[in-house]
This record gives C-alpha cells, structure tokens and sequence, in this order.
C-alpha cells in the first residue's frame, strides 16, 4: 500500500463514524451523513467515499431504503476498503480489540433481530469476513 492510501486509511478509519454525531444527523445512517458532511466540508473524494461505504454500508443502505442515496458515492473494491473494514470489524464500540466474529456477535446482540442493524450485518457477514481474510493474507504477505 502507498503512503498516500496509507494516510487516507488512516484518516478513514479517524472519521469513519463522524456521521453519529448528533448534530450530523439528518437520514440517520451514520455512513450517508458522515459523507455528506464530509462532502460540505470539502473533503478529498475518496476519502468521503470510504466513509459512505464503510463495513457493507450498503446491505444496511438495503434495509433503510437509502440504496439510492447511497449511491451517488462509488465504492471502490480495493485494499483500503479492506483495511478499513478489518479495523472496524475488530474494534468495539469502546475500542476493545475483538476478533471478526466476536465483533459480529457484539453487533448483533447490541441490536435487535429484526432492525436494521441486524438485518444487515447478517447479510454481510459472508462480504466483511472476505474483506478480513484479504486484508490479513495481505499483510502476512508483507516482508517484515
């Protein structure tokens, strides 16, 4: 990875939640108003992109009924989409450090069957779990 895709994933990993802020609300799905107001401000595309489409925002996209809305930001299938997943999908809501499946487990009993959240983090297991394993043989593959 280049330095320049290494500091955009570093920044998106930073700002990948700021659309939880509660005065950044406006849809409610933290992705689209995270990059919408990144959008505002200016941000770097990519940047903004990453952020919309964050750890399979597009399957909760599906649930909400913002699939539209979602995308007018392209998502790009590369390695710093992978890593961004990876870090969010082994990360807590409080920073703990988690393996993929016990960060899944803690989503899913954080949200009810049957809401959005649920919904769709279950129909993206299979997409962010290959999204993991990329991102781990990519760095197992990198020369020490």
């Amino acid at each position: 990875m280049s330095e320049a895709d290494r500091d955009l994933l570093a920044a998106a990993a930073w700002l990948h939640d700021i659309g939880c802020a509660p005065e950044l609300h406006d849809t409610g799905f933290h992705p689209l108003d995270g990059a919408r107001y990144l959008e505002s401000l200016g941000a770097p595309a990519r940047l903004v992109r990453l952020v919309a489409h964050h750890s399979g925002a597009v399957y909760e996209a599906e649930q909400r009924g913002l699939s539209a809305e979602l995308a007018l930001y392209e998502r790009e299938d590369s390695p710093v989409l992978d890593a961004l997943i990876l870090a969010d999908m082994t990360t807590g809501p409080a920073g703990q450090s988690f393996d993929f499946d016990t960060r899944i487990d803690e989503i899913l009993v954080r949200y009810e069957p049957g809401s959005e959240v649920h919904n769709a983090i279950s129909k993206a297991r299979p997409y962010l779990q290959g999204a993991v394993e990329r991102t781990l043989d990519r760095m197992a593959r990198q020369p020490m």
